[in-house]
């Protein structure tokens, strides 16, 4: 696994031996293919990685310029991986971006008291990318669609299997596209035009 564009271009970075169920980076096609329909949006872009694993996702987003990157898991084994990533792709970076990395159980909740107020009230692209199959996607979306970490313009992106089924909107967040790479596919979400989050902010 390498990063593929931006200052840490080229660099590999570390993924879990053999095959595990807790811990599936995104494959370098699609992420290279995320990254380039995402363009200029990562530019100074608060950016969330939920079940962020090895950090495939948010450190590609800090190779290309994201203003602050918030990485959350709870699985040790990831978290060592991921912190290693980070130290490997910050080496020589001369930015100002401010990377945090969360320890949290996202199947209990979101992690609202413990993202420092100084990186984000809201976040500009939140990533998503929890266990294959195991319906942690439906439960993240509900958490999301009920919080407000979503940005007016953001876009939340969910990765799951292909076939997996999941909603085309909820309350405050509307489906507008899905992309599919092999046996994975990513699910594009916006705030809807009539979100209301007034009774959580």
């Amino acid at each position: 696994m390498r990063i593929i564009s931006g200052t840490a271009r080229g660099r590999k970075i570390a993924a879990p031996p053999g095959q595990t169920l807790t811990i599936r980076p995104t494959s370098d096609r699609a992420r290279e293919a995320l990254f380039s329909i995402l363009g200029q949006r990562v530019q100074q872009a608060n950016v969330l990685d939920l079940f962020a694993g090895t950090g495939a996702l948010g450190l590609e987003a800090f190779s290309r310029g994201a203003g602050n990157v918030v990485f959350v898991d709870n699985n040790k084994s990831a978290l060592d991986i991921l912190k290693r990533n980070i130290l490997l792709c910050h080496t020589g970076y001369s930015g100002k971006c401010e990377i945090r990395v969360i320890k949290h159980d996202l199947t209990h909740g979101l992690p609202l008291s413990k993202i420092p107020q100084n990186l984000a009230a809201k976040f500009d692209l939140i990533f998503a990318d929890p266990p294959y199959s195991k319906k942690f996607s439906l439960t993240i979306l509900n958490l999301l669609n009920n919080s407000s970490l979503l940005s007016r313009n953001g876009l939340l992106i969910v990765e799951e299997r292909r076939n997996v089924d999941l909603p085309t909107g909820l309350s405050n967040i509307t489906l507008v596209d899905k992309r599919t790479y092999g046996e994975a596919a990513f699910w594009f979400y916006e705030l809807s035009n009539h979100a209301n989050f007034s009774q959580q902010e």
